[in-house]
């Protein structure tokens, strides 16, 4: 499909600006949702274009397309954009995330809050003070399952 080296460059510039693009499957619309003046046809022929080389992974679901570039597709699109490489997409940016404020737990540190026992280092945990092995049931003992299930005496 001809398109136009502006409209051409207009898509290849939001998805190199978003790392992602997105487009309705309908042909007949006359804009793309998000690039105005450019028909949403023209759009998925080019993405099917850059897919095609390798340069866009394409995954479809409930009549969308999503478009994801590759990192070939970076290269790509830098050098048919002639942009620096210190320009990358918007989904290889690390989120800034302001460092998070020390709080001091209520009951926590030396001395302060509710008791809390001593663990010890657990080493003794379900031991017996006497040595001995824990006995189980005596050999006598029968359970007896009265009425329900299983257990039901025969009717």
């Amino acid at each position: 499909m001809l398109i136009s080296k502006a409209n051409r460059r207009k898509i290849y510039e939001n998805l190199f600006k978003e790392g992602v693009l997105v487009a309705k499957k309908d042909f007949n619309v006359p804009k793309h949702e998000d690039l105005d003046e450019i028909p949403n046809l023209q759009v998925i022929k080019a993405m099917q274009s850059l897919t095609s080389r390798g340069y866009v992974k394409t995954r479809f679901s409930w009549q969308y397309y999503y478009y994801v570039l590759t990192d070939e597709g970076l290269e790509y699109l830098r050098l048919w954009l002639n942009l620096p490489t210190e320009i990358v997409p918007a989904t290889h940016k690390k989120a800034a995330r302001p460092p998070r404020p020390a709080t001091v737990r209520p009951g926590g540190g030396e001395g302060g809050g509710a008791y809390r026992a001593p663990r010890g280092d657990r080493d003794e945990y379900r031991r017996r003070d006497d040595g001995g092995d824990k006995e189980g049931a005596p050999q006598e003992f029968r359970p007896r399952y009265a009425g329900v299930g299983r257990g039901a005496p025969a009717s």
